[in-house]
């Protein structure tokens, strides 16, 4: 029985890498030698559903697992099976929202399967799944539809930037901690600042000149060579890999390039598994310059690999301060991404662009991000429910900013956590001020290193489930600020568990309570 090609002996891999390229391989051989029994896949065209129909998405929360997510969508059209597989953040990141996305993916509008950045290789690998699959019924013949445009992100203002000086970048960790958390103050150069508290901020960062003049030299190329940026303007070299395009997370459409110019045909190979997103292809986290270290013999024309290259895309951060209190400034409070893997320094592109390569007085385009999904209750009599771990913070210093100068008389109670108090407890003698003269009537901490047994905001909330259940009975509005994918998924199992326990509800009525809770809006999450 033949089983198809297999790779030779002398291929340089391992043997995880052989296993998995040879059934990758295979796999392929099969699909060649059958393909004229198969009928083709459908076109992914569906009819845009009606605007008077109220739709509903139950995968539409990125606490829940990706197959969670495809699972609540098995059997709807194919754009919303599409849809579950995005990580559900509606960040914007794509350019689109995440049902946007997908429609625009299911109606052959948009051919890039790797712009959901909080999803990853995770994301665009289950893309290619689902189109490679028909995504349901492959023989169903397509539904004509008429193309409608990408809607624009809800509250997006990114093509009106304006500059803002950057003013300070002060840590706010003290001595020994693991942490690196920047207190960033910009002021707004008209001297006001136009936002609400709740709202984001897009800061257009630029690469790290290190890893610019780095990846320029792996190239073999001039830093003043006249390119054509993504954005389909010409600039020299270094300024396009400095502020046009995103390197430190290639396109898929870049490996692909990289694979097809590739000399040898083991790393041709290898690339193009990676971009494909197969699970142990390639080394995790990998930026342009370790695929050019990895795989040297790919050196593709440097216009078309710049132009398969994504845009530099600004990144989000929820603004900490209130306008009413600091009118012509807008705070930020941003972790600093810095680690070493395959002994090099890494780093995240905005993060130690505040922390380290702007100057006071320098100038930062910047632009505000609207979110009307995440707003102070209307009536100042409401009690305010506030977790925020970490730099999920930021929203909330600002929320008790705006209470304090709006005079709101609505009982404030925050769970905040971080690794240790003595050298985390992030803007310490505010929060603690405004426990003090009453302005937050509870402040819970979680210093999950303080103690033997780790202990976290949700632990905090469980040892309270009476008194937040008699909170949310009295009217209160609930928020959730943080990491999507431990924190949050954490806090909304343990609020399942309160609402069913202190409110005698079964398993499925906790769900539908918090639900209606959302509905109402009481309950908000800015979560990332």
């Amino acid at each position: 029985m033949s089983f198809g090609p297999r790779l030779p002996d002398s291929a340089p891999f391992t043997s995880s890498q052989r296993a998995w390229l040879d059934g990758f391989v295979a796999g392929w051989f099969s699909f060649e030698s059958n393909i004229v029994d198969r009928p083709p896949p459908a076109a992914l065209i569906v009819p845009s559903p009606s605007q008077d129909e109220a739709e509903n998405f139950p995968w539409h929360d990125p606490t829940l697992s990706l197959d969670d997510r495809l699972a609540l969508a098995e059997g709807r059209p194919p754009e919303r099976v599409l849809m579950a597989a995005m990580a559900q953040l509606d960040c914007g990141q794509c350019g689109y929202l995440c049902q946007t996305y997908a429609e625009a993916i299911a109606r052959g509008e948009e051919k890039s399967l790797s712009r959901c950045v909080p999803g990853g290789k995770a994301t665009s690998r289950k893309l290619r799944e689902l189109i490679g699959a028909g995504v349901g019924d492959a023989t169903a013949p397509p539904v004509a539809a008429a193309p409608v445009p990408p809607q624009p992100v809800p509250g997006d203002t990114s093509d009106k930037p304006f500059t803002a000086v950057f003013c300070s970048a002060a840590c706010l960790n003290r001595p020994g901690s693991e942490k690196e958390t920047r207190h960033v103050v910009l002021k707004s150069e008209d001297g006001e600042a136009d936002y609400e508290v709740g709202d984001s901020l897009g800061v257009f960062a630029r690469n790290s000149p290190e890893l610019v003049a780095a990846t320029i030299k792996r190239l073999g190329a001039r830093p003043e060579t006249s390119v054509l940026s993504p954005d389909g303007i010409e600039r020299p070299l270094a300024e396009a890999l400095s502020e046009a395009c995103e390197i430190r997370r290639p396109s898929d459409q870049a490996i692909e390039v990289l694979a097809s110019r590739a000399l040898d045909r083991n790393e041709s190979a290898v690339l193009q598994a990676i971009a494909e997103g197969y699970p142990g292809a390639g080394p995790e986290d990998f930026d342009l310059l370790d695929l050019l270290e990895g795989f040297p013999s790919a050196r593709p024309p440097l216009s078309e690999l710049i132009c398969a290259l994504e845009p530099l895309r600004p990144r989000l951060y929820s603004i900490a301060s209130s306008p009413k209190h600091t009118r012509s400034e807008i705070h930020l409070t941003v972790a600093a991404i810095r680690y070493e893997k395959r002994a090099r320094s890494r780093m995240g592109v905005a993060s130690t662009f505040l922390a380290d390569r702007v100057a006071t007085g320098d100038p930062v385009s910047v632009f505000v991000r609207r979110t009307p999904g995440f707003r102070l209750p209307a009536s100042s009599d409401a009690p305010v429910i506030m977790i925020g771990p970490g730099t999920g913070i930021a929203p909330f210093r600002a929320f008790l900013q705006e209470r304090r100068a709006l005079g709101a008389r609505g009982r404030n109670w925050l769970f905040f956590g971080n690794p240790r108090r003595r050298c985390d407890f992030l803007f310490e003698e505010e929060l603690s001020a405004y426990h003090r003269d009453g302005l937050l009537t509870r402040l819970d901490l979680a210093f999950s290193r303080d103690q033997p047994s780790k202990v976290y905001v949700q632990h905090r909330m469980l040892e309270s489930a009476a008194e937040l259940w008699s909170w949310l009975d009295d009217g209160a509005h609930l928020y959730v600020c943080g990491d999507a994918q431990r924190m949050a998924r954490d806090v909304a199992a343990g609020l399942d568990y309160i609402v069913a326990k202190q409110g005698r509800l079964a398993a499925g009525a906790a769900k539908a309570y918090l639900a209606r809770l959302a509905e109402e809006g009481r309950y908000q999450k800015d979560i990332y």
